[in-house]
């Protein structure tokens, strides 16, 4: 080695202790951000899920093996349990009352969504499935979009398969982010009936038989309701082959290692006492967070209460993202780290109209023992309905005839009562109503007050008909007003 050369040698070793560093930093600096892919169930119940105390064995193989790959939230809800108001909670972080999305409808208020603001950050926003259902902004025009009927009527997992490698390849080739929600319509009635398939969709991996299925203890073990939930569980399996698809599309986009990936249904199962109500099975959810490297797997959050209205705060959150001002909902992201977090000892829920536009409102509280519910449609005469009911509503009808137990349930559906008070701890299915016992008195009092708290501090229009439950005139006075022309129809025979 020349003399002349050393100089230079030893320069360049120097600079590249300098470089190294710099380099590293630079590089973690253009660490590629994070995507999100939503993935929602329509109408399943919490429990079908093996993961969330499912009773048939390997109904839900591919969401059970997501769930062993990250987090179940064992005490998550959606703030309402119809499909369009549910989601709409999801994308705007309101409760209904204050996103204007208080039924079947779009917002008409200039209020942010998650979609619109991951895309201002950069992102592509994609969805599958339940489109109008999921878009709270009429004018709202997602990037890539395929609607149920090019989805095989939502109920074919290869289309679904075939939809998200086209949307990951979009995004590969645009170099951009994403957010993705991929939305299945099963178990969304039509039920599947073994070996005829509505049109366009298919057989699931595997049907089932009245003999194997658990009765939820809401509704009445009867015949005529295991034969529908039966083809119900038909439904639910074909859902989960869909999400198998949709997250092996995932793997080999080779997006799997920095996407969060959340599932969860947007309400409960489409039977009495379920889906369009506020007990316990209309609105809890089986809430699955994967996230390599943040998320443990195989963890169990099951203290804490979340809700529809905290995933747009705690995606932005989780994306290093600023949360918009005016959110109802709040970042959950402590507890996917595995911390504690304060303020979460109770979930609100809510109902508005139905289907049919139909003013039936809800509100509801509860907390880890007690469910409080607030029915101020209830008068006695109107006759609730909705296009939940099928086989289960008739099998529960007939048997009425015969069964006094079964007719007190049939007549509580139709007619409800002002004000439902549930032991959830020791009667989760809310089959008896402890409302005016006076073993009971202090923990209503407790409860009506956490509900007027939210409904004052959150601006629910309902107040005043809350704050006037004993008197049945001020209460219709104020439906009107909220909901318009008199929202309750004539009574119809039962």
């Amino acid at each position: 080695m020349t003399m002349n050369r050393l100089p230079r040698m030893l320069g360049n070793w120097v600079a590249g202790l300098l470089i190294v560093p710099f380099a590293a930093t630079a590089g973690q600096a253009a660490k590629e951000p994070l995507n999100v892919l939503l993935l929602t169930a329509d109408d399943l119940h919490c429990e079908s899920l093996g993961s969330f105390g499912g009773k048939i064995a390997d109904l839900t193989p591919n969401l059970d093996r997501l769930a062993s790959e990250g987090m179940r939230l064992t005490r998550a809800h959606v703030n309402v349990s119809i499909c369009q108001p549910s989601r709409g909670v999801l994308a705007t972080g309101r409760y209904g009352h204050n996103s204007g999305i208080m039924g079947f409808m779009h917002t008409d208020r200039d209020i942010p969504t998650i979609m619109e603001t991951l895309r201002e950050q950069g992102y592509l926003t994609g969805v599958l499935g339940k489109v109008e259902h999921s878009t709270p902004k009429a004018d709202y025009r997602w990037d890539f979009r395929r609607t149920r009927k090019r989805l095989g009527a939502g109920r074919d997992p290869e289309l679904y398969y075939r939809y998200c490698k086209e949307f990951f390849e979009q995004c590969r080739k645009e170099g951009k982010p994403f957010y993705f929600m991929v939305n299945s319509h099963d178990p969304h009635r039509p039920f599947h009936v073994a070996g005829r398939p509505i049109r366009g969709a298919v057989e699931p991996s595997r049907t089932y038989r009245p003999g194997e299925v658990p009765v939820p203890g809401f509704v009445p073990d009867l015949p005529g309701v295991r034969k529908e939930l039966s083809r119900y569980l038909n439904s639910a399996r074909r859902c989960d082959d869909t999400f198998g698809r949709v997250l092996q599309a995932l793997k080999e986009s080779g997006f799997d290692d920095r996407t969060i990936v959340v599932f969860l249904s947007d309400n409960g199962i489409a039977i009495p006492f379920a889906k369009c109500n506020t007990y316990l099975a209309s609105t809890r959810t089986p809430w699955i967070v994967r996230w390599p490297g943040v998320v443990a797997p195989g963890s169990v959050e099951g203290e804490h209460f979340i809700s529809g209205i905290d995933f747009f705060p705690t995606m932005l959150d989780a994306l290093g993202l600023p949360v918009p001002d005016g959110l109802d909902g709040a970042s959950f992201l402590p507890l996917l780290r595995g911390e504690p977090q304060s303020g979460r000892r109770a979930v609100f829920t809510q109902l508005d109209r139905k289907a049919d536009r139909a003013a039936v409102p809800m509100r509801c509280v509860q907390n880890e023992r007690f469910g409080y519910i607030f029915n101020p449609w209830s008068d006695g005469e109107y006759r609730y309905r909705n296009n939940n009911e099928g086989l289960t509503m008739k099998a529960m009808n007939r048997a009425a005839k015969n069964d006094p137990a079964i007719a007190r349930r049939v007549r509580m559906y139709r007619y409800r009562v002002p004000e439902e008070l549930y032991d959830l701890k020791n009667d989760p299915d809310c089959l008896e109503n402890l409302i005016g016992r006076p073993e009971y008195h202090e923990q209503a009092e407790k409860m009506r007050a956490e509900l007027r708290r939210w409904m004052k501090r959150t601006g629910d229009p309902l107040l005043p008909a809350f704050d006037s439950r004993d008197s049945p005139e001020k209460v219709k006075a104020v439906l009107r007003r909220v909901y318009g022309a008199e929202p309750l129809k004539k009574a119809k025979k039962t």
